[in-house]
């Protein structure tokens, strides 16, 4: 923002994700990416068990606890 008053070129993108330039910034953080944020939990794709997500450990990277296949992110 050249004049630090708020009135810079408006942002280029789909506004979606962290930031999207500009003035119109992006959805946050949320879905199955990285950095996707600690709130949330993991569900088993194979038998639909869930679990809570634990800050700094992927979904991916957790076993289920029912059925031991792979989680993913909900």
């Amino acid at each position: 923002m050249p004049g630090k008053d708020g009135t810079g070129p408006g942002g280029s993108g789909t506004g979606r994700g962290q930031g999207g330039g500009g003035g119109r910034g992006g959805g946050g953080q949320g879905g199955n990416r990285p950095g996707a944020g600690p709130q949330g939990n993991c569900v088993c794709l194979s038998c639909g068990a869930t679990a809570p997500h634990q800050a700094g450990q992927p979904c991916s990277q957790i076993t289920c606890p029912q059925c031991g296949a792979r989680m993913s992110r909900q």
